[in-house]
């Protein structure tokens, strides 16, 4: 909660459930990271929140992009970022938004599949093209390794047959997963990448650029390392792996750029004791206005665990479960991760879900139950 966000929901009570973005705070965080890797190239992961305001600042900080969709491909052009600036970094991709990217002036892909590799030298020909590796995700919060990445074996024919294609074999990639807590994850993964490098180097490719991906957390309930703590594990780790001659390296941040510059301002619908028994033996179920289907899909299996603030805080507290408001049986944040609310909560109440800047309005469903889109409030 930075002073400007506070200064704004107390001067224009906005609409609940609505979204609070510093935008000042997202330059301070990408200012951060540069300062704690500068031999590296930053591309914003925009999936975690595309808003126009954010994308705006980036350019003007000198940022990169890494794009999802065609769509979004879009939107960094329409907020100024030159073509050039922009990475397709999905492996799955439509042929058409393959082709409408390359027109556009898009010349870098991912992949790490022999069809979409066949795909861009299609729609994109002579692209630069890197080819994602699966790596371990251990200790993060939000896993993606079973979706996306293939073998080193595998990487190796991909990217000899790129060559082929009349691509150009430009890198490698992984991701160590979504909110990763752990920095011996890097260093595993950049190991990997280059013993393949190497291999490929001798094999005759000009590889140039090894991509690390995001993961670099943000602190919600649980401390967590700080970057500085991160670069220094991959500084050890690409000297160890290619000496004084370092390929290009890239960063694809997200949540550590924009989720704590956000913050979620929510009603309290009903505080409620369901069970059978005396109050003590009945569990407290205290229901927001915002849930899994409003913007907090990353409580799912309550991975994410956002901080919650309350105008009774300092007061006695208790346990609770929480939930948003649609009738749905899944729409349940916590159950089990022990969280502990004032027991003077009351329905009418407003409360603020902390670091909230990243994957809350990009993950909000539209009219479901008849409930509208959070509300997005760019400062």
């Amino acid at each position: 909660m930075t002073p400007k966000v506070a200064q704004f929901l107390a001067d224009r009570q906005p609409a609940t459930p609505c979204l609070v973005v510093d935008v000042d705070r997202v330059a301070e965080r990408y200012n951060a990271l540069l300062d704690a890797l500068p031999l590296a190239r930053i591309y914003y992961a925009v999936k975690a929140n595309p808003a126009a305001p954010i994308l705006r600042r980036l350019v003007s900080l000198g940022s990169s992009f890494d794009a999802a969709s065609w769509e979004e491909v879009q939107l960094c052009l329409a907020a100024g970022a030159d073509s050039s600036a922009i990475s397709f970094g999905n492996t799955i991709k439509k042929a058409s938004a393959i082709a409408a990217a390359f027109e556009a002036g898009v010349d870098m892909f991912a992949f790490d599949s022999d069809e979409e590799l066949e795909k861009l030298a299609r729609h994109a020909p002579g692209s630069r093209v890197y080819c994602r590796l699966l790596v371990e995700n251990t200790g993060a919060d939000w896993p993606l390794s079973r979706k996306f990445g293939t073998t080193l074996a595998h990487a190796r024919v991909l990217m000899l047959r790129a060559r082929d294609l009349g691509l150009d074999p430009y890198g490698l990639s992984f991701h160590v997963g979504s909110q990763q807590t752990s920095t011996e994850a890097y260093e595993a993964a950049i190991g990997k990448v280059a013993m393949l490098f190497t291999d490929l180097s001798a094999a005759g490719l000009d590889l140039r650029m090894v991509n690390l991906g995001g993961g670099f957390p943000t602190r919600y309930r649980d401390d967590v390392p700080e970057i500085d703590d991160f670069a220094r594990a991959i500084g050890r780790a690409m000297t160890a792996g290619f000496g004084n001659a370092l390929p290009e390296m890239i960063v694809e941040p997200g949540r550590f750029v924009v989720a704590d510059a956000g913050v979620v301002q929510s009603e309290v619908v009903l505080v409620s004791r369901r069970g059978h028994g005396d109050d003590q033996d009945r569990v407290r179920w205290v229901y927001l206005d915002i849930g899994r289907f409003g913007g907090l899909a990353e409580t799912e299996g309550e991975s994410i665990r956002y901080r919650i603030r309350t105008p009774h805080d300092g007061g006695e507290m208790g346990p609770v479960s929480i939930a948003g408001p649609t009738c749905d049986g899944a729409d349940i944040m916590y159950e089990r991760s022990n969280y502990r609310l004032p027991t003077a909560l009351r329905d009418g109440d407003r409360v603020e879900l902390l670091d909230t800047g990243a994957y809350v309005s990009t993950y909000c469903a539209t009219g479901f139950n008849g409930f509208a889109p959070i509300g997005e409030h760019y400062i």
